[in-house]
């Protein structure tokens, strides 16, 4: 999740919201990725998305088996939807999303049974610290539009 972190100061830096992403299997660092819809222009944009994107690259499939995903907010849907389509085996989060967080804040679809993809989801590795960062973040973006 320390990487993971590290990832979401690279998307802070570009102004970007700070979520970042890891992929590993056998406790090796596969792909990462953090936020960039706005530089991208690109609304999927997501640090899971583009963890994902860069593991389906190394592995030259789209199926991730046995893969850990860290990511340092809990994921909204369109993230969600596409850790099950990739196999992802695992899931760990740190900060809750009680807006648009998918694994238990607003709903709970990796809880859904009637999907045919489950995942074991783990939460609230390092939330302090990705919480502040978040909570960092957005009261400078308010100060920011005080300022205008």
């Amino acid at each position: 999740m320390r990487f993971a972190l590290e990832q979401a100061l690279k998307a802070q830096a570009l102004g970007e919201v700070p979520v970042g992403a890891v992929i590993v299997q056998k406790e090796s660092i596969i792909s990462h990725g953090f936020n960039c819809p706005i530089i991208t222009k690109d609304p999927t944009a997501h640090a899971e998305i583009m963890a994902l994107r860069n593991a389906g690259q190394y592995f030259k499939n789209y199926r991730l088996l046995n893969c850990t995903l860290y990511v340092t907010l809990e994921p909204c849907v369109m993230c969600i939807g596409a850790l099950f389509h990739a196999r992802i085996e695992r899931l760990v989060y740190a900060a809750s999303d009680p807006k648009t967080g998918v694994c238990g804040s607003v709903i709970n679809l990796p809880a859904e049974s009637r999907l045919n993809h489950h995942m074991r989801v783990d939460s609230s590795i390092m939330a302090e610290e990705a919480s502040a960062l978040l909570k960092q973040f957005f009261a400078q973006q308010r100060r920011k539009q005080l300022v205008k």
